[in-house]
């Protein structure tokens, strides 16, 4: 691969990210910090080619992120990666320890896993979460922990729980003032996912993943779709 045509698959991958960051994580306010710190200039996306990068290539990023304090949320993108939503989460579990170890055990970004391939379970919450983190390529957020202590600082404890089949707006104002943060955020995702229709959120998520394949399988035609069908 040319690399001009290098520069073009990483081009292309940031952008349809970037759908997937403003179109729904944005507009549906998925994570309500995401459009702040994207205007702020504070988030930084950092594509990976190869088809399998090792630990430590992945970890050069992660420290690079890591090193440069004016960015708070790091996105590495992964447009080559082909891996089992399972394994990845397997894999960020590695690329945790790694990273803490290298900073005496006290880490300085929480790093998660986003995956193109998720069906919505409205179950509860937290079943919700890996379809509202459907990238169009697999992606590892990293949030500077320093940040997230901030955010939360003074959030009370506690868990809340939304029946979905109940939900309403007076019960997830309730549960906000119980949940810690991410547990409100999640409920809160739920909530939006309930109401606007899981089909409508998915095709929307569908769309871009079909941008995906349209666009890389210009650059390289050896570069397997995602899009279901």
């Amino acid at each position: 691969m040319t690399s001009t045509a290098g520069a073009s698959l990483a081009s292309e991958a940031i952008r349809v990210y970037r759908r997937y960051a403003v179109e729904l994580v944005e507009a549906l306010t998925f994570c309500p910090y995401a459009k702040g710190a994207r205007v702020a200039g504070q988030t930084r996306e950092i594509v990976l080619e190869g088809d399998g990068p090792s630990d430590a290539e992945v970890l050069a990023a992660v420290e690079a992120i890591g090193a440069d304090e004016a960015i708070e949320i790091g996105l590495l993108l992964l447009p080559r990666v082909y891996i089992e939503r399972q394994e990845l989460g397997r894999w960020v579990e590695v690329l945790r320890k790694a990273h803490a170890a290298a900073h005496g055990g006290k880490p300085i970004l929480a790093i998660e896993g986003f995956h193109p391939d998720a069906a919505p379970d409205l179950g509860d919450a937290e079943r919700l979460t890996p379809f509202v983190r459907r990238t169009p390529d697999p992606t590892l957020q990293l949030s500077r922990l320093s940040t997230l202590v901030s955010v939360r600082r003074g959030t009370p404890a506690g868990t809340g729980f939304i029946d979905p089949t109940t939900m309403d707006l007076e019960a997830l104002l309730e549960a906000r003032t119980q949940a810690p943060l991410h547990e409100r955020i999640a409920d809160a995702n739920l909530l939006t996912v309930w109401r606007l229709g899981p089909e409508d959120v998915e095709r929307v998520m569908l769309d871009i993943l079909r941008d995906r394949d349209r666009s890389y399988a210009r650059i390289d035609p050896t570069i397997p779709p995602r899009a279901p069908g």
